[in-house]
Formats: structure tokens, sequence, C-alpha cells
């Protein structure tokens, strides 16, 4: 007989013993994620997300997102094609006085008191009502931006003494401050471009102030501090990213304000006088709106679809970029 004989009866009662001391495999708790790819082996860039899709998608599934950037387009394309629409100066005299909406071909929209074509002055009045609206919101982001993150960031005495610089500017009226600007200086495009830059940049101030007072004590802004990152980097790399979502909602709406106050100052004298604009187009139909009541009912009815489908804009931006509004429809 051999020794493994010898030993099989031991070895038997040995595992049977183990076996009773062992819970059943039926009583232990099933792990779902067995099947999942271990993280230390599995790639990062394998797993994609594309940035942005999430938003995107809610965006342009708002019907009214997308009316507003339909009629966006239309007018952007139509500043930028002006000359070839409707050739020459829109300021010329060209034909006969108050000539009635398609009552000539040649000049759809009428003319005005002077013989000047309407549709000429809508045309071209776009170019500086949207140059206006732009590049009064680009400079007052900028000046507010940076303000408002040094002031957000650094805080102490910085963050005093720029709260009291924002709030003495919050405390003008900012129509009358701008109407004070415009008239010290002369009219232009620049020179209102500079005034509504400086009386809408306290508000995205105190915005991006207080996105960076939230976020400045993340984890990830502690984590840059610790790796020894300097301030500028942390302030445009690591925080001012994730404070754009409410900037960017607020910039349509800054751009609308713009062409309002750009309309309103037109309106009273105070514009450009060298170029023709929607206001200036209004304050000179005025005083006929009984005769000629299209000279001011189509260059304002281009002011208010404008305005709405920038607010239209800015209404699909906040439901797409708010994280609550954004989880609930996505």
């Amino acid at each position: 007989m051999s020794t493994t004989d010898l030993n099989a009866p031991a070895i038997a009662l040995a595992g049977a013993r183990q076996g009773a001391a062992r819970p059943e495999a039926s009583a232990l708790p099933e792990w779902h994620n067995v099947r999942a790819p271990d993280a230390r082996t599995t790639l990062t860039a394998a797993v994609t997300v594309p940035p942005g899709r999430r938003e995107l998608r809610i965006f342009f599934s708002n019907p009214n997102a997308l009316f507003g950037v339909t009629f966006l387009s239309i007018m952007v394309l139509m500043s930028i094609f002006a000359p070839l629409i409707s050739p020459g100066d829109p300021l010329n005299m060209v034909t006969t006085p108050f000539l009635w909406p398609g009552q000539d071909a040649a000049y759809p929209l009428g003319t005005d008191a002077m013989g000047r074509d309407v549709l000429a002055g809508i045309v071209h009045g776009s170019r500086i009502s949207l140059f206006v609206g732009l590049a009064a919101t680009a400079l007052g982001l900028t000046v507010g931006v940076v303000v408002g993150a040094v002031a957000g960031y650094f805080g102490g005495w910085v963050d005093d003494v720029l709260v009291r610089i924002i709030e003495i500017f919050q405390t003008l009226p900012n129509f009358v401050l701008l109407v004070v600007l415009v008239a010290i200086a002369q009219p232009s495009a620049l020179t209102v471009t500079v005034a509504i830059a400086i009386v809408s940049w306290p508000m995205v101030a105190r915005l991006t102030r207080a996105e960076f007072r939230a976020i400045r004590a993340k984890d990830y802004v502690m984590a840059a501090r610790s790796l020894g990152f300097g301030c500028a980097r942390i302030i445009f790399t690591e925080i001012l990213p994730n404070a754009l979502p409410p900037l960017i909602v607020t910039a349509s709406v800054m751009v609308a304000s713009a062409i309002l106050m750009e309309s309103a100052l037109s309106f009273m004298g105070l514009g450009d006088p060298n170029v023709v604009s929607w206001g200036s187009m209004i304050g000179s139909g005025r005083e006929l709106v009984r005769t000629a009541w299209y000279l001011t009912a189509l260059p304002g009815l281009a002011i208010v679809f404008t305005v709405l489908a920038l607010n239209l804009i800015g209404d699909g931006l906040n439901d797409a970029l708010n994280p609550r509004f954004s989880e609930e429809r996505s």
C-alpha cells in the first residue's frame, strides 16, 4: 500500500472540516462590477467624453433658441453683405420722398422725407447696431471679468477697494451716465461703444466676483496652489473656465442692452452723425408718425426682433449651461 493511500482519509477529513468552516458561495454578496475594467490598466484616452455635446443638444432642441440663432444669423449676414444688398451711401437722396412700401419695386420698403431708401437704411444700420453691441459687450466683459476675478480671488483689502469702486458706478443711473459721457466727448461709434462698456462692466464684475468666491475654495484650486501654480495661472486656467457659463448667458443679454442703448442715443441725436442706424431712422421719422408711420415702424421692428432673438439665445444658453436644468432635460 502506498503512502498516498494511507493519507487519503486524513486529507478527506481536513477537507471536510475546511468546507464546514467556509460559508457557502451563495451566501457571499454578489459584486456587480465584476466585469468592469481595471482602472490601473485602462487608458484614460480610451474613455472619450465629447465636451459640450450634451449642452449643444439641449440648446439646439430648444425651438426658441433656434429661432433666435436663425434670425440673428440673418441679421449678421445682412450686415456683412450690406454693400451688395444696397450699394451706395444710405444717406444719399435717391428718388421721390414719401414712397410707401410696395409702391416702387426699386425701393420695396419705400423712402423717407428726404428721398432716402428705407431698405438701405435698415440694412446698413444693422452694421452699426451689431458692431456697437458686440464691441461694447466685449470691452465690458474684459474689464468686468478682470476686476471681478481679482476681487474674488484675493479678497481682503483688495476686494474691499474694488467693491467700493463697483458700487460707485452702480449708484449712478446707467443711462444718465451714458448720456453725460457721450455728450462730453464727440459723438461717434467709438465714443458710444466705450461709453456703453463703462456703464456695463460693473454688473459683470459683481457676477465674476461671486463666482470666484464660490470656486476658490474648491479642492482642485487648493491642489493647484499646493503644486506651486501662480495666481494668474490659477485664475485663468483653473477658476475662470468653471465660471464661464453664467458669464456667457450674461454676454447675450449685454449685447441686447447695448443695441437698445445705442438706438436710444441715436434717437436723441447723440449717435454718430456720419452713419445711419436704426435709432437715428426712428428719430428722423418720429414727427411723421401719423402720415408715414412706416418710417418708425420698420426700423423699430428690426430692433425688436434683434433684441428678442438675443434674449431667446440667452434663455437657451441658460437652460443648456445651468447644471440643474441640463440634468433635468438630459
